[in-house]
């Protein structure tokens, strides 16, 4: 009783949409920002680099096949890579990249300025790795999560790496 009194008494929590996420104002693979493509589309949007050597293709494969599950729905959701590696990630490569995956993917690149603001739009960890495998190869940590986004650009949901494609399109399926 006197801790609630020191604190100012009982805390009511509000509830409501979580704030994650923001407009994308990275370049494509294209050249192009991200807003205009992005635009009335639902979003599956992923964090990672183009040496990962597991999980970002994983995560990229199972995305897109998600997608393609959908079928002609799948025209109203674009699949989104955001390079956490700028340094390396250049827009030719991040190009070559996506192609592997989905001919939608859109594949985000900036500057570590840009790339680091994005990404804190999207509570997302990341940073070089402390394991050395080379002078100019190395690994990244991060944050390893699918997020779907609706049109409106709003947070609906998030998957984790190891969802399948299968889980995706049901909850993506409630959603439209």
């Amino acid at each position: 009783l006197t801790v609630w009194a020191l604190l100012g008494g009982p805390r009511q929590q509000k509830s409501g949409p979580i704030a994650l996420g923001g407009p994308i104002t990275l370049a494509d693979q294209y050249g192009h920002g991200g807003g205009e493509a992005l635009m009335g589309k639902f979003r599956l949007i992923t964090f990672g680099y183009t040496f990962c050597p597991d999980v970002c293709l994983t995560i990229l494969r199972d995305m897109s096949a998600a997608v393609d599950l959908l079928g002609v729905n799948g025209e109203k959701v674009v699949p989104v890579f955001i390079t956490i590696d700028p340094a390396r990630d250049t827009a030719e490569r991040m190009k070559g990249y996506a192609a592997h995956f989905h001919p939608r993917m859109l594949a985000f690149t900036g500057t570590a300025e840009e790339i680091a603001a994005t990404a804190k739009d999207f509570s997302i960890y990341y940073a070089r790795s402390q394991v050395e495998t080379g002078p100019d190869d190395y690994l990244m940590d991060h944050t390893a999560l699918i997020y779907l986004m609706g049109p409106d650009g709003r947070f609906i949901t998030h998957f984790p790496h190891n969802a399948s494609p299968e889980d995706m399109t049901a909850t993506m399926k409630k959603h439209f």
